[in-house]
């Protein structure tokens, strides 16, 4: 989910727990009307997302999820119900991706998109909830992020002890520009479901462990922390430390990039909500961080044995771009080997928009638990596109044999690629 530093291309290219982190989202503490429904939300009405439940058999969570919270008759029995359907929902998702259970419908079985679609008929009912014992909107925030973790595995990574397996963590985002073709998919979305809790042997023959999860394409909940909730106890020192992670996003037409460098910098391209951010990417209070807080970071995947291996399909690029203002100077500069001394970052490798800062973030956090040595960085994937005579959002249909079978190859390739730079 990236934006090029071109101008031009920057709409074509798109786009990796809570008790261990003091990162809350907070809220008034005072009676709670029924919100309005977020953007998000207000999408689901339109006849793509609709026939997406509907062909995937996930058209049942939503209304289910609301007459499941119709019998809540506390609190802090809501909490655990909100929590439990979130979680059940990732792994229906995953199993489905994965071969296991019903397929609910003719919608191809590695389609991300009705995990997204889903969710978000979920927390449309949890925002319009009245129960009759009331409810805080401090309340109501804590089940909407509740939901929200756990619907995307966030909460769940569950990664092996020992040194006899590998321990890598992937991410992947939600599907975006919807307000140009709500029938988006995003291929790092539906990678993570097929990814998340699968072995993969890598060339020294030892075998790795992948845990997944997804992240919304929105600013606010990037500044609040949701990528450091995720990650950090998982990079910090022990048993069960991530021996490897990358973050994946769609990226550019025809072909895969591995960002060599993360700028510090928001391009203000708008999210999923329609909201805008041009600043530089705020750290949330109370993680570890590097101060002064760096312009850019660096990959630490092993980028020439990744571009060197034959992967798949789809050529693989070490991406070293980026744009920078020079240091003493005024005007951003493009430059094709990397940043200079003392630059100030406005777009990575990866653009500057979610996916340069995800990867940011996961890098920073890296660096500042102090595994300089841990590989991790970002992946970009390439765009997902429909068949010919299926471009047109207006009048196309929401699948066809082609977008499928760029979907299949681009989240087999991306299995390939985990496991060499594992190797």
């Amino acid at each position: 989910m990236t934006r090029s530093p071109l101008p031009a291309r920057r709409a074509v290219l798109g786009l990796a727990l809570a008790a261990a982190l003091p990162l809350t989202l907070t809220a008034p503490a005072t009676a709670s009307a029924a919100p309005a429904t977020t953007v998000e939300e207000g999408r689901l009405t339109q006849a793509a997302p609709q026939e997406i439940l509907r062909r995937s058999g996930f058209d049942c969570w939503a209304r289910e999820f609301g007459r499941g919270l119709a019998r809540m008759t506390t609190y802090q029995e809501a909490r655990r119900y909100v929590a439990g359907e979130g979680r059940a929902l990732w792994r229906r998702a995953v199993d489905r991706a994965q071969g296991r259970g019903p397929a609910g419908g003719d919608l191809s079985r590695d389609d991300d998109r009705p995990l997204y679609w889903a969710r978000l008929g979920m927390t449309r009912e949890l925002r319009g909830w009245q129960p009759n014992f009331g409810l805080t909107d401090t309340q109501r925030s804590a089940l909407i992020s509740a939901l929200e973790r756990g619907s995307r595995g966030q909460d769940s990574i569950r990664l092996p002890a020992g040194k006899h397996v590998l321990r890598i963590v992937v991410t992947g985002f939600d599907p975006f520009q919807l307000d140009a073709d709500p029938r988006r998919s995003n291929p790092s979305g539906a990678a993570a479901l097929a990814l998340d809790g699968t072995t993969v042997r890598t060339a020294s023959g030892r075998p790795a462990r992948i845990e997944a999860a997804v992240f919304p394409v929105r600013w606010a909940d990037f500044a609040d922390g949701t990528v450091e909730r995720t990650l950090l106890p998982h990079f910090r020192s022990g048993p069960r430390q991530v021996d490897l992670f990358t973050t994946i996003s769609q990226g550019r037409p025809g072909r895969f990039d591995v960002e060599r460098t993360n700028g510090a910098w928001r391009g203000g391209y708008p999210d999923n909500a329609r909201e805008s951010r041009t600043e530089t990417v705020p750290i949330p209070a109370g993680v570890p961080t590097v101060t002064p807080q760096p312009q850019w970071t660096t990959t630490t995947l092993p980028y020439a044995r990744i571009v060197a291996a034959g992967t798949g399909p789809y050529p693989v690029v070490d991406h070293t771009a980026v744009t920078e203002i020079p240091a003493g100077g005024t005007a951003p500069v493009e430059r094709p080997d990397g940043p200079t001394p003392g630059s100030t970052a406005r777009a990575g490798g990866g653009g500057d928009y979610l996916s340069n800062e995800i990867a940011y973030r996961a890098t920073l956090l890296r660096d500042a638990v102090r595994r300089p040595a841990l590989p991790g960085g970002h992946l970009h994937t390439p765009v997902l596109e429909f068949g010919p005579g299926n471009t047109d959002p207006a009048s196309g249909r929401i699948t066809d044999p082609v977008f499928v079978a760029n979907r299949v190859a681009i989240t087999g390739q991306v299995r390939a690629i985990v496991a060499v730079a594992a190797g």
